[in-house]
């Protein structure tokens, strides 16, 4: 992931440095090696330590962190994760954007593992959406396979996903399904989000592989499980929370997708703290 991750990261780097820290150079204007310790200051799970590291690496490759958990661990109020030990100038100008990355992603494992935990027991499988931040992507979606989610289609290149908007354009559900088929490489899933069982009956006829139920009441929803019959695999949508999950799951869908899995997780605080100079 890191590979992929690197040119976001040096965007972010760039956004909070555009030329230079200033107040970092005024009270430290010269190399002096330092280190810093990385604390939880709430319970969670904890998610993106490696892209933590990865920002004071980008920043100089002779930083080094020394990790006392890793990525899924569950951590607590007060618990001593990291120390991180360089060039203090380093420490200092990488703090921020360092712990906005792992901050964001901790809070979207912690709030997956909670909705997951919902679902355990039962067949189906928690998926998260492409309501993802802007540049955030392959970030978020890790979080949530971290969390004990699973992750839906990557970006519009991953896969057929026919909404309300391409089956207007395509002039109905069964228009729109045989045009993707006659379109997308056979080894494409075609999937179809479906509002009526009328949309349900016509998604089966046209062979679609995956039927997506979105924002049907538990009750709509059980009959269209009924009336797919295995046919197709099935994933609920539209809404879904931690709140109400757990509705849905004697259902029997196959997938439940949540958008708020990455669009209404909050962080986990997380703090660096100690800043302390040392002998070389």
């Amino acid at each position: 992931m890191l590979l992929a991750a690197d040119r976001f990261i040096r965007l972010a780097l760039e956004e909070d440095i555009n030329s230079e820290d200033v107040t970092t150079n005024a009270v430290m204007p010269e190399y002096r090696k330092g280190q810093v310790e990385l604390i939880c200051k709430e319970d969670g799970i904890i998610a993106g330590l490696r892209v933590f590291e990865r920002v004071f690496k980008l920043l100089d490759g002779n930083t080094e962190v020394r990790f006392d958990v890793q990525d899924g661990d569950r951590v607590t109020k007060g618990q001593h994760m990291a120390t991180v030990v360089g060039d203090i100038r380093v420490l200092l100008s990488g703090e921020r954007t360092a712990l906005n990355y792992l901050q964001r992603m901790s809070g979207i494992a912690t709030y997956t593992s909670k909705v997951a935990k919902l679902l355990e027991g039962t067949k189906t499988t928690l998926l998260d959406t492409r309501k993802t931040t802007p540049c955030m992507r392959i970030f978020e979606k890790y979080a949530v396979t971290v969390g004990g989610g699973a992750n839906h289609r990557y970006n519009l290149s991953d896969g057929v996903l026919l909404k309300d908007n391409h089956i207007d354009a395509a002039g109905g559900v069964k228009a729109a399904v045989l045009a993707a088929k006659a379109y997308a490489p056979f080894v494409r899933k075609i999937e179809v989000e479906t509002e009526t069982l009328a949309q349900v009956q016509e998604a089966l006829e046209a062979g679609a592989d995956i039927i997506m139920l979105d924002n049907m009441t538990p009750e709509l929803m059980a009959e269209a499980v009924k009336l797919i019959d295995g046919r197709a695999k099935t994933e609920c949508s539209g809404n879904i929370t931690r709140e109400n999950i757990e509705k849905i799951t004697a259902i029997g869908v196959d997938y439940v997708s949540s958008g708020a899995l990455t669009h209404s997780a909050p962080i986990l605080d997380i703090s660096l703290k100690h800043l302390k100079a040392l002998e070389e």
